[in-house]
């Protein structure tokens, strides 16, 4: 049965409760990342419990006013999001994962994971610019983003994974038209590409 990690609701709310992103990241990994607040919980258990967060990172790479785009396929961890739009890569995070939960060892663990589901460039770039929260899916409720900017150096990109289907770098404008395609968590991201590249 998967573990995966994950802090309780009350810990989030203590730092401050925000719907869609916050750009001042750190406190929030600083909370979530201390020993005392975080935990292991069965999958089947956390994806039913409101009363704790999932702690995902959610990296939107880039490559000037290009983002990478694609479809979640039919093998997605995720069922409620099988066939959705997104410009969102990452995945929770598991006991294996336990001693890279500090910012810098915990940057190299998503490139790390990254690399296992896609052929990109070395990134010129990989910072974590906000947290991610939207309460109001059934998704979103039992989980939580670390927002990823990584900078490629060229557009390219092939998946490793089917899961991954029809990986393409899409301007800016080209993906804030296709707002209602996206999942929940990218249609935030879209939105404020600008601010994401900015801050990253």
């Amino acid at each position: 049965m998967e573990q995966i990690l994950c802090v309780p609701r009350k810990i989030f709310d203590s730092v401050g409760v925000f719907q869609g992103l916050d750009f001042n990241p750190f406190p929030y990994l600083t909370a979530f990342f201390n020993p005392a607040n975080n935990l292991f919980l069965p999958r089947t258990i956390a994806e039913g419990d409101p009363s704790h967060k999932q702690i995902i990172p959610y990296a939107v790479i880039t490559y000037g006013n290009y983002v990478l785009h694609y479809r979640r396929g039919g093998g997605s961890g995720e069922k409620r999001l099988v066939a959705k739009e997104s410009i969102g890569f990452g995945g929770h995070l598991n006991p294996s994962d336990q001693d890279h939960l500090d910012t810098g060892a915990y940057c190299s663990l998503v490139l790390r994971e990254l690399s296992e589901e896609l052929d990109i460039p070395t990134p010129l770039r990989n910072r974590i610019v906000a947290v991610l929260n939207d309460d109001t899916t059934e998704v979103g409720r039992v989980h939580i983003g670390l927002v990823h900017h990584i900078v490629l150096p060229q557009p390219r990109a092939i998946a490793k994974e089917a899961d991954i289907e029809e990986p393409v770098f899409r301007s800016f404008d080209d993906i804030r038209g296709r707002l209602e395609h996206l999942e929940g968590w990218s249609q935030i991201l879209a939105a404020q590409l600008d601010q994401i590249v900015a801050n990253g």
